[in-house]
């Protein structure tokens, strides 16, 4: 199980696969298990947006109006969100304790369970409650995920490799687009009941991983510290306060708020789109008289196109990060999801041309997740990793809450248009660009201890 150095610094491959081979196989152990565990999570967390609308059609009834429909899908929404950025906070220190690997495991089972039980609501109070159940676990995921990967990775394949995991978001999306087209004509409860079974995949890929060794360093320097009792030094009696307090301490504060800008902007401009792309595309489609069993697949066939796009736009951050640096490339993703997005959603009124920009939109607006894995985690030092990711993603994620209810409260103002509420949010895609701007370049630096 031996790891690369984290002294390591980054270096261009001769070859482009030549950097396969460098890679253990306890390393590629970590990148399944975080892997695996991000598709589910992304599968379950977006099978929500697929059946919001027959769902709330079915539990509101008569009250069952567009606008409603926007009121009581927005609250939501946000619930979910809430709940995401709930587990994220928690788990996330949690993580910083009590290890990566058992905090992996009880968040997995969290949102396996209660992504099921929507499936069986019977009210929107009922489905709100699990929706936020389900948020907590799928907030931890990956937020316990990201550190424990970062830090099996410590040498100079760890962009590239990041990436690659990061594609489980939009696999994820793929895998629940699938899902949605195949069990949908079944009934919405049917389309939540197949959230709970590939869970159990992951306890089998957790035997024989183990914590990094970058973490398991930080634990017996805590013991150490605190045997010393009144004898500890200035630097580890700092190391011991309570870590969501060293966030704010003058050596990490600067970068604790170019994380949370760069997270709020990019959830802020996904989030939306996530949400009410389904609702969009099926508006659009009852325009031309297009309902029922083909409308499902035409939503489910554009949605997994979108997928597609960001499990390219995943995959290459990495190796464009290490080549042109992490500040530009996050700027480079950025520009694309604003300058798509607004042509996406302000532009076209047709659903002719989804099948056409929905994958380029996704490489842009579900890519730039992949700095959330590789640029964030190089700020922070090991033992507050998992807690800085998770206040920079759960702060972001609770404001973000907001953003799909903002999105379905605009809805009525925009005389019923989802696109344009939709278009006003992508606009938020400025404060990542913002955080890039004036945040440090990290790519040739070693990832802090």
């Amino acid at each position: 199980m031996k790891q690369p150095s984290a002294a390591e610094t980054t270096t261009v491959d001769a070859r482009p696969l030549d950097w396969v081979r460098d890679i253990t196989p306890y390393q590629w152990r970590v990148f399944a298990v975080v892997w695996l565990g991000w598709i589910l999570d992304s599968t379950d967390f977006g099978l929500f947006s697929f059946v919001l609308r027959p769902a709330l059609s079915e539990l509101l009834g008569n009250q069952a109006n567009l606008a409603e429909l926007g009121r009581i899908g927005g609250l939501l929404s946000m619930v979910g969100l809430l709940g995401w950025a709930l587990g994220g906070f928690v788990f996330g220190i949690v993580a910083d304790y009590a290890g990566r690997l058992r905090t992996l495991a009880i968040s997995i089972l969290i949102f396996s369970v209660f992504t099921g039980l929507q499936g069986f609501a019977q009210t929107p109070l009922q489905l709100g409650i699990y929706r936020f159940l389900a948020g907590v676990g799928a907030g931890a995921e990956i937020i316990v995920g990201i550190p424990l990967l970062a830090e099996a990775l410590s040498g100079p394949h760890r962009a590239k490799v990041t990436g690659i995991m990061m594609t489980g978001g939009a696999f994820g999306s793929l895998l629940g687009a699938s899902v949605y087209g195949l069990l949908a004509p079944l009934g919405w409860r049917y389309v939540f009941a197949a959230g709970i079974a590939p869970a159990l995949l992951l306890f089998l890929l957790r035997r024989g991983v183990a914590e990094p060794e970058s973490f398991a360093a930080v634990q017996a320097r805590r013991s150490r510290a605190r045997l010393a009792g009144a004898g500890v030094s200035d630097a580890d009696r700092e190391f011991l306060r309570f870590v969501p307090m060293q966030l704010f301490g003058r050596k990490l504060i600067f970068n604790t708020i170019i994380g949370l800008m760069f997270c709020l902007g990019t959830l802020l401009s996904i989030w939306t789109s996530l949400i009410w792309l389904p609702t969009i595309q099926s508006l659009m489609l009852e325009k031309d008289a297009i309902n029922g069993a083909e409308a499902i697949a035409i939503v489910s066939h554009n949605m997994q196109l979108w997928s597609i796009g960001g499990i390219l736009g995943y995959a290459t951050f990495g190796f464009i990060a290490d080549r042109i640096g992490r500040r530009a490339t996050i700027a480079f993703y950025n520009l694309g999801t604003l300058a798509v997005g607004l042509y996406l959603y302000f532009g076209v009124d047709h659903h002719a041309l989804y099948p056409y920009l929905l994958p380029l939109f996704g490489y842009f607006v579900w890519g730039v997740f992949s700095g959330h894995a590789i640029y964030v985690p190089e700020l922070f030092p090991t033992h507050v990793r998992a807690t800085a990711l998770s206040f920079c993603n759960g702060t972001g994620r609770i404001i973000t809450s907001f953003g799909p209810l903002v999105a379905g409260l605009l809805v009525a103002p925009f005389g019923g248009n989802f696109s344009k509420a939709a278009g006003v949010m992508t606009c938020f895609a400025l404060l990542s660009l913002l955080a890039v701007t004036i945040g440090r370049e990290t790519r040739d630096d070693a990832l802090p201890q």
